[in-house]
């Protein structure tokens, strides 16, 4: 192979990141099949069996009132509620044999968007953390950075809490602050100012504070900056470029779009009385990934929020009237988008949650219980969605039993999940990097799902 100077900059650093010569040409052959990422997480726990897997056949207190219409993928049903992404699913995988065992729902998010077993000291992992595993996003921000003025991890519309912590799998852990995402608040809003980007300090200003900045990090006495401070050397440029450059204030700026894209996605709509206030933010962030995604950013996240689907109570009411439509209306006009703009065959738009819903109606699991036309947290089998980024179109993995309760072919793990967005997005899951205490992590040692591709 021919060696280029980054190349050999990278094997003289390649302590700092535990790689090995080897790592380093596993990676240059690596077959990436995206080079983006869109991650739709679906908080709370969409019903599997209402939603994506659903089960006509089976009774009543099973299968639930919802009918399921036929889709773009022969033979494959959805929900009646989701004809615009029916419509749609001729682009998507569906994987509808993911399981596990937590019922928490802060440890599970972590599981999925990690890929990492939630727990340390034989407790789960609930809250955020130092000690944490990475973000998908922190992960591709330090191993495959774009080295433009926008930044390489964008996460919409804010962190979100659950039961006293900030739910986990979002930040950078212990690869340092410098990963975290830029959390871009909530563009649905119509005072939407991009944090940070509108009280730009301009001119002579702007370049004094910066150098004051410099001058006080570097002014301790010491000869070699604490690492600390060199994480929040690399904060500090990416906030200098991203403040002072034009083409980030601009990919910002929905009111851009055509009245007409903007109504396709999903204006601002919030419902009363649902779960999750009908996501009344989702049409907009999932507008607002597109244009990032457009512009090199490498993952933007795109949460449901505030437990969305969490349908221990309300549940159908919820799904009817606050879930289903802007999930069909924002996710469907999404890979629509991509596809016609030419952008889909390089972006991979991931649909994760934490699990599924109990297929029982009002059988309890958790401490939250369920009401007789409610589902309580179900991890044992749920369905997750893939589309572009060069994952087979049109194809359905594995497959549930007849309850939609428990796997009947080729189960799926979390730590498969992560190893093929890992694999589709051309890093090698088996990689290693270290971390706050140098101590070496493999990024996900989960197996390929080798259906998605080709």
């Amino acid at each position: 192979m021919t060696w280029r100077r980054r190349d050999v900059l990278q094997v003289g650093g390649l302590g700092a990141l535990g790689l090995s010569v080897p790592d380093l040409l596993a990676a240059d052959s690596a077959k990436a099949t995206a080079k983006a990422c869109i991650l739709f997480f679906m908080e709370g726990g969409p019903s599997q069996i209402d939603m994506w897997d659903m089960k006509p056949k089976a009774p009543e207190t099973i299968r639930g009132p919802l009918q399921p219409i036929d889709t773009t993928i022969p033979g494959y049903q959805l929900c009646e509620h989701l004809p615009q992404l029916a419509r749609q699913m001729r682009h998507f995988s569906v994987v509808r044999s993911v399981s596990h065992r937590i019922v928490d729902h802060n440890a599970s998010s972590y599981f999925m968007l990690t890929g990492q077993e939630p727990l340390r000291d034989s407790q789960l992992i609930r809250g955020s953390s130092p000690s944490n595993a990475p973000a998908y996003g922190s992960v591709l921000a330090k191993l495959m950075p774009t080295e433009r003025a926008l930044p390489d991890y964008v996460h919409l519309p804010k962190r979100f809490f659950n039961c006293g912590h900030f739910i986990p799998g979002v930040l950078a852990g212990f690869l340092g602050d410098a990963y975290d995402p830029f959390i871009a608040g909530d563009p649905s809003k119509g005072d939407y100012r991009v944090p940070g980007l509108e009280q730009t300090l301009m001119g002579d200003r702007f370049g004094q504070r910066r150098r004051l900045l410099t001058q006080l990090d570097r002014g301790l006495d010491e000869p070699v900056p604490p690492r600390a401070l060199d994480r929040k050397d690399v904060f500090y440029e990416k906030a200098f470029d991203l403040i002072t450059a034009a083409e980030a204030r601009e990919a910002f700026r929905l009111d851009d779009e055509p009245e007409s894209v903007r109504r396709r996605y999903g204006l601002r709509r919030e419902i009363s009385g649902v779960r999750g206030g009908g996501m009344p933010h989702l049409g907009q962030c999932m507008l607002l990934a597109r244009r990032l995604i457009e512009r090199g950013v490498r993952l933007v996240s795109v949460w449901a929020g505030r437990q969305a689907f969490d349908g221990h109570k309300g549940h159908y009411q919820s799904l009817v009237k606050g879930l289903c439509p802007p999930t069909d209306q924002a996710l469907s006009a999404l890979v629509e988008d991509l596809s016609e703009r030419g952008l889909l065959d390089d972006t991979l738009v991931a649909c994760l949650a934490e699990f599924g819903r109990t297929p029982k109606l009002g059988q309890i699991t958790s401490s939250a219980g369920a009401t007789p036309d409610g589902r309580d947290h179900w991890p044992h089998c749920f369905s997750v969605l893939f589309a572009g980024g060069g994952m087979k179109a049109g194809y359905v993995h594995g497959e549930s039993d007849r309850f939609a309760a428990y796997p009947a072919s080729d189960p799926v793990t979390p730590k498969d999940v992560a190893a093929t967005i890992y694999t589709a997005l051309g890093v090698d899951p088996r990689q290693r990097i270290r971390d706050r205490f140098s101590r070496p992590q493999t990024l996900a040692d989960g197996e390929v799902i080798q259906g998605l591709f080709g």
